[in-house]
Order: C-alpha cells, then structure tokens, then sequence
C-alpha cells in the first residue's frame, strides 16, 4: 500500500538548500535557545534563524581562510548549540563531519578519530583531559583542536565565528559561494555496534535531506512547536532530528540531563519530544507511578474509556480530561517520536489516550535514519508504521509464518561503509540495504518488526523466539527495570535450548512497595509474576529460568543492550556458582 504525503513539502537537494530555505523562511525567529549560569543567575539567549546563518557562514568562512576546505571535521560533546554550529557548518562547505560520542572510553575515540582520518576536532570543554592524552600519544591526524567555549591554550568557537563574520563584511564568499555535491560523502558516522567492531558509515546531503523531506510529509510538526533536543547529536537519529526541525521552523531548547527532564518540560513548554524508547517509557512509568500513589488508577482507566468512546464521535475531551497528567509535563506536550529500538505499545497507546499523539519510527545509520513510521492518520500499536514516502520495503527469505529480513531501497541509503567494501557488498545488493532485521506487513501496509535475525533464538524443534516479544511484557512488571531474554543449553541435552531470562531489579520500586522483603523473596514475587507472563505464550515461548540483578545492563552509548557482552557476564556468574 501506497504511502501518501499527509503534509504540503518541498523536497531540497542538500542540507544548505534546507538552512538557506529556513534562514528566510523562518527569519527572526528563535531557532535555539541557550541557557546561561552565572552566579546563580540564569539567563536565556534567543539564536534567530538568520543568527543561525549567519554564524554559520562566519564559522566557514573562518575554516576556509585556516585552509581547513576538503578537510574533515570531527565533533564530539553534549548537546548544545554549538555542536549544531560546527555540524551544520561542515555540511555547507563540504567538509565531511564526524560525529563523535562523548561518552566513548579513551582508546575507543582515539580509535574513531585514526580510522575516520580525521584532521581537526571540534569539542566540548569536558572532553579536555581525554583530548590532551590523545595529542600526546601523536597517533591520529588532528592539526586543530577547537574548543566550543573559550580556554587558555586552544581556539574556540566565538573567536572562529566573530573573525570570520569580520572576512564576510570585508567581501569574503568562498565559504558561502561553495557548490554542494549531493552524492559525495559529507557525513562519517560510527555504528553504535552491540557485537562486532563499530563501522563508519558514509552519508551524503541527498540521504539527509531526503529523510527530511520524507519525515515532513507525514508528521504534525509546526512553527509555532518547542522541541526539546534529547537524543544525542552523534546518533544519526538526532542529528536528522535537529535538521528536521529546523527545516520547520521549530524553537530548539536543550535539556539539562536525565534528572531534569520535567522541570524542562515546564520551563520552556515543550511540545515535541523525540526519544528513545526507554526515556519515553521512563517518563510514562513515572507518571504512572504517581497516579497509583494518588490511588486514581481507576479513575484514570473510565476517564479514558470515556475519551476513547467519544472519540469515535469526534469529540476530543483528552486533554481536557487528563490535565493534570499533562500538567506534570509542562501543559503544552502534544506530541512524542519514540525511535531507536521497539516501544511497549503500551505505553505508545498510554500517550495517546491522554492527548499525547505518539508515534513510534524504525530506522537505522545506514538509512539516514528513518524507513517507516507511524504518523497521525496510521496509528497502530505494536508496528512500526508504514514505508516513508520515497522509500521501498520488502520482506525478503520469508518463514511459514511470513516473517522475514526487512530489506529497503531509496535516496536515503548510506554511500557504503568506510574502507570496508566487503562489508558493504554484504548488506547492499542491487540498491536494496538488507538490514538484518526480522518482520512482516499486516494486510494493511504496516511493519511489526519482531526482533534482530542476529538475535533469534532456534529451539531444538525448530521454533523460532524473538527475545524482544518477551521482554517487552516482562518489562512492564513492577519490579522490573530492564531484562535480557537467551538461549541457554541444557546441562543433561547441550543441543536443547533453555529459553531463560536476566531481570534487573527496579530499586524505587523495592524502596516503596517491598523494603520488608528478602532477597529471596524478591525472587518468589518475581518468578511468580513471570510465570503469569509465560500463560500469555504458547509453551515453547515459556521462560524456564530467572537470574536477577541489582546492576544495569551492558549497553551501547545509544542505550542498546550488548546481548553478547551481557552472556560472558551472565555464563561468568553462572560458573562461579
């Protein structure tokens, strides 16, 4: 089934056609707001469009003059305003960017910046210390290292753009008089990998900008919306994000971590949040939580019957029904992204019950990100929506029961990966990327994804079980704050499988309701409710052991679990027993 644009868009050829477009489309208007702290004093500074522009431009013009054209250009930091400075400003002379996690162990980022070939980096004034070791040790080809704030000993980035702002008055237009190659490499972006050695994926301006157009034709985003950065600019899904945003004349503000979330949601009455699955399903929990305490759980689940009844006729009554809900999140949240890994349809639903249209959208690196989505008019829970407009999808080497490889073909799939043309062979044939993951289209156009092919776990019959499936339901117990679902074979028949599971312990949930109890019976409230999840499956699907933890999980930067890594760990614990 066709997908149709639900919104009016102009599709742009590159990322510079996109930030000219909005520079005067969107003028005067606020494109970023920074916080500042001084002395206790809190101040808010208001970035326009033009503002935006025009720092970019004085940016470049500044590079070019310092020879830093056909260059690459690393970026690693938090987010913030001038991360998107640096990034946008490499994409618009044709320097190739490479983002960088910030939160990369030393070895693995002066890994990153050899194999990318890096020749300058721009950073935050946290990363000092890992960046002065790495300088030390002379192993990469950085020449500049530029500081996004002004210290002793290094170039920053007010000075680069007040002395190229200085060259532009002066007649100076090679930065902004650079010819875009929509085709060519512009962006080096590492895999977050959960097994094998990340690889850099080669992006171009055609993939980006054709994501964007894609992403506006389908979704309900305004000039008149707050969006509020949270996903990590060095993950492709929100560094298309911000571009996407801006392509929409949006006002970006930026969070000041996990801890304060709500307090940010109410202090610039945010109304779009785009995130991963976990922080979207940590604020739904928390919330939750709170009705439960107030003992309004009940009251909650009429309310939204009630709601869902007349809106049937039409007749919208959510957010007026759940103010108080919305209230908590600022007032103004109407609409959420959830990206990155599959989310609990249950809390997708959850959102959208109280007025908070929730769609969930599946992507990878390789595609730029985004390949489907659900968008207002196709919502269905539990599936990650339907193809993006200018994007091909089939399902490919299908079971008995239709589940496949999802495999995709379109403007947004990567160049290939960088020196790696074994690698790429492998995963582009004939223009179609095969992007190891596992599902099917329902009769009505829209994909269930239904776990990694990496992932599957074959049982001695032949079943097959996705371990996302399971711990989806298992995550929604109390007591449960993340689980691991594998494969373990049985001591007495090593060719059997014991289909087991790794729960972490939810602590807020033990300090409130089980503080009296055991550790072992901990275990019994556990397993028990675990043995009710099992009724839900077919047999074979039957969990058979339980492990528990009070420690996180392995994970990748991007909140991925390192299933192989978690198994050492797990097998370690189970030997020393």
């Amino acid at each position: 089934m066709e997908t149709k644009a639900l919104y009016e868009a102009t599709e742009r050829k590159d990322v510079k056609e996109i930030v000219y477009f909005m520079a005067k489309e969107y003028n005067e208007s606020t494109a970023f707001v920074i916080k500042h702290k001084n002395n206790g004093k809190v101040e808010y500074e208001n970035i326009s469009y033009k503002g935006l522009l025009e720092d970019i431009n004085g940016l470049g013009t500044e590079y070019f003059s310092m020879g830093l054209n056909n260059k690459r250009i690393a970026v690693i930091g938090k987010n913030r305003y001038e991360w998107v400075l640096a990034h946008l400003t490499n994409l618009l002379g044709g320097i190739v960017s490479v983002p960088l996690d910030k939160d990369l162990p030393l070895e693995e980022l002066e890994s990153s910046l050899i194999r990318s070939k890096a020749d300058v980096i721009v950073f935050d004034p946290k990363l000092q210390e890992k960046l002065e070791i790495i300088k030390k040790n002379g192993k990469t080809n950085l020449t500049e290292y530029i500081c996004m704030d002004k210290i002793n000993g290094y170039k920053n980035i007010p000075d680069l753009v007040k002395q190229g702002k200085e060259k532009v008055e002066s007649g100076d237009t090679k930065y902004k008089d650079y010819e875009i190659d929509e085709n060519a490499m512009n962006i080096l972006l590492f895999t977050s990998g959960t097994t094998a050695k990340s690889k850099a994926v080669m992006l171009s301006h055609r993939n980006i900008a054709s994501n964007v157009y894609a992403l506006q034709c389908v979704e309900d985003i305004r000039p008149t919306d707050t969006n509020i950065a949270f996903l990590p600019f060095h993950h492709i899904f929100g560094s298309t994000c911000i571009i996407w945003t801006l392509a929409c004349g949006l006002k970006n503000v930026f969070p000041d971590g996990l801890r304060y979330i709500k307090q940010n949601l109410n202090e610039y009455k945010v109304t779009i949040f785009v995130g991963v699955p976990l922080l979207v399903e940590s604020i739904y929990k928390t919330i939750m939580k709170e009705v439960d305490k107030q003992g309004k759980t009940k009251m909650i689940k009429i309310a939204t019957k009630v709601s869902n009844f007349l809106l049937k006729f039409h007749i919208d009554i959510r957010r007026k029904v759940f103010k108080q809900i919305l209230d908590a999140l600022g007032g103004e949240l109407r609409f959420v992204v959830s990206g990155g890994a599959p989310a609990d349809p249950v809390i997708s639903k959850g959102f959208n019950d109280f007025g908070i249209e929730t769609v969930q959208g599946y992507g990878l690196s390789e595609t730029s990100p985004v390949i489907a989505g659900e968008d207002r008019e196709h919502l269905r829970p539990g599936t990650v929506g339907r193809p993006m407009i200018n994007d091909e999808i089939k399902i490919v080497d299908k079971d008995e029961n239709g589940i496949g490889e999802v495999i995709v073909k379109g403007p947004n799939v990567m160049l290939g990966y960088y020196e790696m043309p074994e690698e790429t062979n492998k995963v582009i044939k004939d223009g179609w990327f095969y992007t190891g993951d596992l599902g099917f289209f329902d009769e009505d156009g829209y994909l269930t994804l239904t776990g990694r092919s990496k992932d599957m776990i074959v049982l001695k019959n032949g079943k097959k079980v996705f371990p996302e499936e399971i711990e989806t339901i298992v995550s929604r117990i109390d007591l449960v704050n993340e689980c691991m679902v594998f494969g373990m074979p049985d001591k007495k028949d090593k060719r059997s499988i014991k289909l087991s599971i790794k729960v972490v312990y939810d602590e807020e949930t033990i300090h409130e309701k089980y503080a009296d109890k055991s550790e072992d019976e901990l275990y019994d409230i556990l397993w028990n409710e675990i043995k009710e999840v099992n009724k839900l499956f077919p047999s074979y699907k039957h969990i058979q052991k339980l492990i528990v933890s009070h420690t996180e999980l392995i994970k990748t930067t991007t909140k991925k679990v390192k299933r192989q890594e978690e198994m050492k760990v797990i097998k370690k614990e189970l030997d020393n027993k």
